[in-house]
């Protein structure tokens, strides 16, 4: 019994970047068996820049003056996020449901590595997605007009958010662990987070009362700091403070989520786990 104290201590205290890095590993060699991931993730951002940015573009104007096709590229980049949650949550209902959650925990590995390893190799599964759609947007048009470090703040700031939205996939698929009820949450979050923002359309002219919900909305943040450091078109009007200074309401609402996010995702994990 001490024996196996002791090796679980160790797991959890000595080696937890090794066990994480341990099974990044093998989440990845996982996906490159299983590319409908990655494809389900793509479809949704590729499909929207497609009809909006190339079928639609002439019906729609940018506030201002600017390319549409430019304006929503931020847009659609960060639906990959949105996007990955139903994903994130049905891989981790998948893994209690086989049991595999209940055969990590068994092994001498920090439990939080376990969650760890699965986000960050989704994270790479995101950015590769998040590549092409950025390959997509150059085809059709969209350009950054600014210099490499703040090109690469808004990538950074843009893998920020999605890297938060997958520990909130991580959550939702240790609370609700239903698939069929996941895939329709994922599907209302990535609609409603989509256009309740600015990712798509300025959100001056949404009604009065949707207009604040729309603004204080992380995605508009998000979307709205990338445009301003990729020197895209954005709207003109910035009343209030996210629009003002967007970069760091993005930052600072992110980095609240993931304070508030994990600590909740791995206590449900470990109860999950215990069940």
């Amino acid at each position: 019994m001490s024996l196996a104290l002791e090796r679980g201590v160790i797991g959890e205290r000595g080696s937890a970047l090794t066990d994480t890095f341990a099974l990044v590993g093998r989440q990845l060699t996982h996906l490159r068996r299983a590319p409908g991931k990655f494809i389900g993730i793509a479809m949704n951002p590729l499909v929207m820049m497609l009809v909006l940015g190339y079928l639609f573009k002439n019906f729609i104007v940018v506030p201002g003056s600017g390319d549409y096709q430019e304006y929503i590229l931020a847009g659609c980049a960060a639906q990959v996020g949105l996007a990955s949650i139903g994903p994130s949550a049905i891989g981790v209902a998948s893994d209690l449901r086989t049991g595999l959650m209940d055969r990590l925990r068994s092994l001498p590995i920090s439990r939080t590595s376990v969650l760890m390893g699965r986000t960050l190799s989704d994270l790479v599964l995101a950015a590769g997605t998040v590549v092409v759609v950025s390959v997509a947007g150059l085809l059709l048009g969209w350009r950054i007009h600014t210099g490499l470090w703040e090109a690469l703040a808004g990538y950074g700031i843009l893998l920020l958010f999605v890297y938060t939205m997958l520990w909130v996939g991580v959550l939702v698929g240790l609370v609700i662990r239903t698939l069929e009820t996941i895939d329709a949450v994922g599907a209302l979050v990535v609609v409603l987070f989509s256009f309740l923002s600015s990712a798509f359309l300025s959100t001056d002219g949404m009604p009065d009362w949707i207009r604040p919900i729309a603004a204080w909305n992380p995605v508009s943040a998000v979307v709205t700091a990338c445009r301003d450091l990729w020197g895209n078109p954005s709207s003109p009007v910035r009343d209030g403070l996210p629009a003002q200074h967007p970069v760091i309401v993005a930052l600072v609402s992110l980095a609240v989520m993931l304070a508030v996010v994990i600590p909740l995702a791995v206590r449900s994990f470990r109860t999950a786990a215990a069940r």
